[in-house]
């Protein structure tokens, strides 16, 4: 191991290297990516003294442990997780100082499923058109994260900030995520509209950082108003896309650029976080938002 670095010594399942992503390169047909959480990966930054776009860790469902060359100050944040090093107990949300040789491990992660981690200095690695992002839906950024891998630190930064993370409100157990309208919601019958924001959904096995993949819970298919076929146009992280088995599809970061299905709503920028937190079979409802909520990158 470098003099700057760490160890990854158990890596679960989708550890991703993440910054605040690539947006701006669409037109080459590329996502967005980053992290699904960039509120929660900046807050972590924050924390440990980084600049907010510094590259760290996104982790999913646990189960990573880390060892480090040098003293680090590390930060967790999005879902909570058990936090602990070399055995003892350290707190979510907020800064903790770790020796050299000592591990960190995260675990146990509950209220979601994602997690984001920040190490002062932050991670060096290869940036492809400006980001660190790992993009699972082209392969631009850096391979997934596995067991074993070094990853380098940056130079070491002044203390972060002495606060602490706010938790998030929990998850309920059916949770509502709010909507716009639009732009294509007249491609469904009046009756499928009213049903997109009456129906209670559950989140599809499939789902992945492309796309959160819904199924209505009494099984019924959104109808289209229209026959002709839908022209290929612009996709924005969040939209609510109708696909031709009339079940909803969420683009989330590393969605495609363009698709030739209607989006019908989006979702709005505030909950967007909920999106990266929902596990297979949560129940959640779709809410029509105020218009004046903000409503794609």
């Amino acid at each position: 191991m470098t003099d700057d670095a760490v160890q990854v010594v158990a890596a679960g399942p989708g550890l991703l290297l993440q910054d605040l992503g690539r947006p701006g390169w669409a037109h080459l047909g590329v996502p967005p990516s980053g992290a699904l959480d960039v509120d929660a990966l900046r807050l972590a930054n924050r924390l440990v003294g980084n600049e907010p776009g510094a590259v760290g860790l996104e982790i999913l469902l646990g189960g990573l442990g880390l060892v480090a060359s040098r003293s680090v100050r590390v930060a967790v944040t999005g879902a909570d997780a058990l936090i602990e090093v070399d055995g003892r107990a350290c707190p979510w949300g907020e800064s903790v100082s770790i020796a050299a040789g000592c591990r960190l491990t995260v675990t146990a992660v509950s209220g979601g499923i994602r997690s984001w981690l920040a190490v002062d200095g932050g991670i060096v690695t290869g940036h492809d058109l400006g980001s660190g992002s790992t993009d699972t839906l082209t392969g631009l950024g850096p391979e997934p994260v596995r067991t074993g891998a070094t990853l380098p630190l940056g130079p070491r930064v002044p203390r972060g900030s002495p606060a602490s993370a706010v938790p998030r409100p929990p998850l309920r157990e059916l949770t509502s995520l709010r909507v716009r309208l639009g732009p294509r919601a007249d491609w469904l019958t009046a009756e499928s509209l009213d049903a997109l924001t009456a129906r209670t959904y559950v989140v599809a096995a499939d789902s992945d950082r492309v796309g959160l993949r819904l199924e209505a819970a009494d099984g019924r298919a959104l109808q289209r108003s229209r026959v002709d076929e839908f022209p290929s146009e612009g996709i924005v992280t969040g939209a609510v896309q109708v696909p031709s088995g009339g079940q909803p599809l969420i683009f989330l970061a590393d969605h495609p650029v363009t698709g030739g299905y209607p989006v019908v709503a989006v979702v709005d920028r505030a909950d967007r976080w909920i999106c990266a937190q929902l596990r297979p079979g949560d129940r959640i409802r779709l809410q029509t938002a105020s218009s004046a909520s903000s409503s794609g990158d």
